[in-house]
């Protein structure tokens, strides 16, 4: 008799509640402290009702208006943990029996609530790391066998079980990643391409798919596990082989006594368990290739979701977002406002225009784009009879290392406080190590932090610069 036979007709009223949530995370903390409680009984009816009245304080629901559940009964904040408790008796995801040692009535999970309740576990838990999809499980269980003096044929069925869970995770990963690929597609923006790539590393493919090319490297196991393939394999054969030249052995005599009997029967029985193992062992084989030609079309797959958005990107850069292009608002401002000369003369004094600006017509735009390429002429460069120096248009390089720049700037402090004076500057390198004092003081300024200065000074070889005081 299969579980679902057993699973009660109210059963699927939760999955048709609107407190559907409420009701898996009851669920859920009154399995998991079954598990954790002290108690070999169980959990009584007040403890469940504990347990869920710390998660209705733990929610945010609303109880300025009356809510009344699916038949009919007012909740509260403090009937709502009754209630539920009750309704998820009555639907059958808990059995309530008698406990005469507690005089009260303890709450367990029938089997088939069981399988729900550790669903709804994996759904709402950010941290999936289901081991057995994994390449280090698989190799676990084939090197377990291997060194199994009983070779319980249970190891490779669950070898084979990790191998199929393995290849479903990679098939999913795949199918998200097409997924990914149509997302990518269709945006027109920057802010499109982040959003798609940053959903794309934060789901559960592609931390898994982290985790197989790291910790549970597949390369670095791959060669492992085909060894130990091959290893059981030839194992079974010559145990096979030995079972049966023993078995040849006692089926000779026409009478055997009882013992021999029995012994002859356990060897059938080996025998039979040895085929059987190499069998799962063949299966577990298939499955295994078929997750390595998975796991390189993956790898493809990957890089080939990179590339796309790296292309899309340029071509953003090429194009323009659509979405958000400032010309177009630009326009959208000039025809809507009444102010549109004073912003056409304010745009073309903060560009500073060489020609006065002229509006755009049809006529303007229907003109011919001449793409001829100008032929080069070379010119002689024009020198100007005198060079004037033009001190504004002066950049300091940085020729110093922010080592030098703080030694300099330590060799001037006194108790905390940067001063110059006019033993500071002694040539023109200390004087360069002085600016970039005062820019670095200025583009970290706060409040704790105070710039002073003073009048000019000069040195004893003529130069002239100003008294500066940082405070800390």
């Amino acid at each position: 008799m299969n579980l679902i036979s057993k699973i009660p007709k109210d059963f699927y009223k939760l999955f048709a509640s609107k407190y559907m949530n409420y009701y898996q995370r009851f669920l859920t903390a009154v399995y998991e402290e079954s598990g954790r409680s002290y108690s070999l009984l169980g959990l009584t009816e007040r403890e469940c009702r504990l347990i869920m009245n710390e998660q209705i304080a733990a929610e945010t629901l609303d109880w300025s208006e009356e809510q009344f559940d699916e038949e009919g009964e007012l909740l509260t904040r403090s009937n709502m943990a009754s209630i539920c408790l009750k309704h998820l008796e009555d639907w059958g995801w808990l059995r309530r029996d008698y406990d005469e040692v507690l005089d009260s009535y303890v709450v367990s999970f029938p089997e088939y609530s069981q399988l729900f309740v550790e669903l709804f576990q994996r759904l709402y838990s950010e941290e999936d790391t289901r081991e057995r999809e994994s390449v280090l499980s698989v190799y676990s269980y084939l090197y377990t066998y291997s060194s199994d003096s009983e070779k319980n044929n249970d190891i490779l069925k669950s070898a084979l079980q990790a191998s199929r869970s393995l290849l479903q995770m990679l098939s999913n990963m795949q199918e998200g990643m097409r997924g990914y690929f149509d997302e990518l597609s269709r945006q027109r923006s920057f802010l499109g391409i982040q959003e798609v790539l940053v959903k794309e590393m934060n789901n559960n493919e592609s931390r898994k798919y982290a985790i197989l090319t790291t910790t549970d490297s597949f390369y670095r196991y791959k060669e492992a596990v085909k060894e130990l393939i091959d290893r059981n394999l030839s194992e079974n054969e010559v145990r096979k082989q030995e079972l049966a030249g023993r078995k040849r052995e006692l089926a000779e005599p026409d009478n055997l006594p009882a013992e021999e009997r029995i012994e002859s029967r356990r060897l059938e029985h080996a025998i039979r368990l040895a085929d059987e193992a190499m069998n799962i062992i063949c299966l577990i084989e298939r499955e295994f290739d078929a997750i390595e030609r998975r796991y390189n079309k993956l790898i493809e797959q990957k890089t080939l979701f990179a590339s796309r958005a790296a292309a899309r990107i340029r071509y953003i850069l090429m194009e323009g977002a659509l979405e958000e292009d400032p010309t177009a608002v630009l326009v959208k401002l000039l025809n809507e406002s009444g102010h549109s000369a004073e912003i056409l003369e304010k745009l073309s004094d903060r560009m500073h225009l060489t020609e006065p600006f002229r509006t755009v017509t049809g006529q303007s735009l229907a003109r011919r784009r001449n793409t001829e390429k100008a032929v080069f002429t070379p010119q002689a460069v024009a020198r100007d009879a005198e060079q004037q120096e033009d001190l504004d248009e002066f950049v300091l390089k940085p020729l110093y290392t922010r080592q030098e720049i703080a030694e300099f700037r330590s060799k001037n402090e006194r108790n905390g406080t940067f001063m110059v004076t006019e033993d500071t500057v002694r040539s023109a390198e200390d004087l360069e190590k002085l600016f970039f004092v005062w820019q670095d003081a200025v583009e970290i300024a706060d409040d704790a932090r105070k710039i002073e200065i003073g009048e000019d000074l000069q040195n004893r070889d003529g130069c002239r610069f100003s008294a500066l005081t940082i405070h800390e």
